[in-house]
């Protein structure tokens, strides 16, 4: 009896298929994974000069408001109130039946003409300033003041007055062409603006 032959059956082995990006997958991943990080970063930085604008106007005007506040508790509180032209060393008074328009203000806190404040604005530095009597000091109010006739006496109506009418309103106006503290860019690569900045006041009381 002749041993029975065992056939044995040779399968070939399994091939493992092994996937990959193609080229183009690759660019077009590429390509999108960039897009998405430039407008990431473009968006980042474009937040930050919005920012930065913003903190520089705020400031300024913060700045500025200070100042329309400071000349408005001292005209409100004051006596006596004349509209005119001046420095630190002097002050005229327009005289009567001429607008009450100047560069300065002078107010008499009592009747003594001796005692006063006065505003006005220093072309040379552009800078609205104070000076008090008997005192040399001057104090910077305001910076980078465009406008030369900062106050004007008006009536009710707003018309310019041409009296020392007792019940007068004093307008101020400030403009302003540079920001207080230019830390971020304008338009035109540079860091000025301009902006206007307006208020009436009257006595508290009228005599």
């Amino acid at each position: 009896m002749k041993p029975r032959a065992f056939l044995q059956s040779h399968r070939p082995a399994s091939h493992v298929r092994t996937s990959a990006f193609t080229l183009t997958e690759i660019l077009i991943a590429t390509a999108l994974f960039s897009l998405v990080t430039v407008g990431v970063v473009y968006t980042h930085v474009f937040g930050l000069k919005m920012a930065a604008l913003t903190n520089s106007k705020l400031a300024a005007t913060h700045s500025a408001r200070e100042a329309l506040n400071r000349v408005r508790d001292e005209i409100r509180s004051g006596k006596v109130l004349y509209v005119g032209n001046g420095d630190s060393d002097m002050f005229t008074h327009i005289a009567a039946g001429t607008p009450q328009v100047g560069n300065a203000l002078q107010i008499y806190r009592t009747a003594d003409t001796n005692s006063y404040v006065r505003y006005f604005l220093d072309p040379a530095e552009k800078s609205l300033m104070r000076k008090t009597s008997g005192n040399s000091e001057l104090e910077e109010i305001a910076r980078y003041v465009t406008n030369q006739m900062v106050f004007r006496a008006e009536d009710y109506l707003g018309n310019a007055l041409t009296t020392d009418q007792n019940n007068r309103v004093i307008k101020m106006t400030l403009e302003f062409y540079q920001w207080e503290f230019p830390i971020a860019r304008a338009g035109g690569g540079s860091y000025y603006d301009s902006y206007r900045l307006q208020t009436k006041i009257t006595r508290r009381a009228i005599e």
